[in-house]
């Protein structure tokens, strides 16, 4: 058995680039979406990003560079899949994951559930050990203006 590591994960987004909102995987209808090279997942890179640095394996921006065509417009939590594929190439398997967005819309309660599902599944780990939590900045800096949305992950 590998001994136990953790990983800190950031990834931080602003609005814009035509698309809709996806954060964990689901779909937001209602909200404009995050722009980036990729489909802006906060949630998916902050996890991923998380992932590497428990394996010290790199770096979301190292593995899957923003400079890549290949990579342009992935969905998160195929983005989420790829960095599972790379740390279990070097033995190790996530064990949890604890993530908090931040940013003042949308409200992430009502799909918190469907967040931890599509994450457990991105992750091959039971829902039980996906905890998806969220905060409003309350109208302070970049998520708490409306132009962007945060987050923050911890995996084991």
């Amino acid at each position: 058995m590998a001994e136990a590591r953790v990983g800190l994960g950031f990834d931080v987004h602003a609005r814009g680039g035509g698309r809709q909102l996806r954060l964990g995987g689901v779909l937001f209808e209602e909200e404009e979406g995050l722009a980036g090279h990729s489909d802006g997942d906060v949630v998916c890179h902050a996890i991923a990003d998380a992932l590497l640095g428990a394996a010290v394996l790199g770096d979301l921006g190292e593995r899957f560079p923003d400079t890549d065509p290949a990579f342009a417009g992935i969905a998160g939590l195929e983005l989420l899949g790829r960095a599972v594929a790379v740390l279990e190439e070097s033995g190790r398997r996530p064990e949890g994951c604890d993530v908090t967005v931040i940013c003042e819309r949308p409200a992430i309660a009502p799909r918190r559930q469907e967040m931890r599902a599509a994450l457990a599944s991105a992750l091959g780990i039971g829902a039980d050990r996906v905890s998806v939590k969220a905060t409003r900045p309350e109208g302070l800096g970049l998520s708490g203006d409306g132009v962007g949305a945060m987050a923050i992950a911890t995996v084991a």
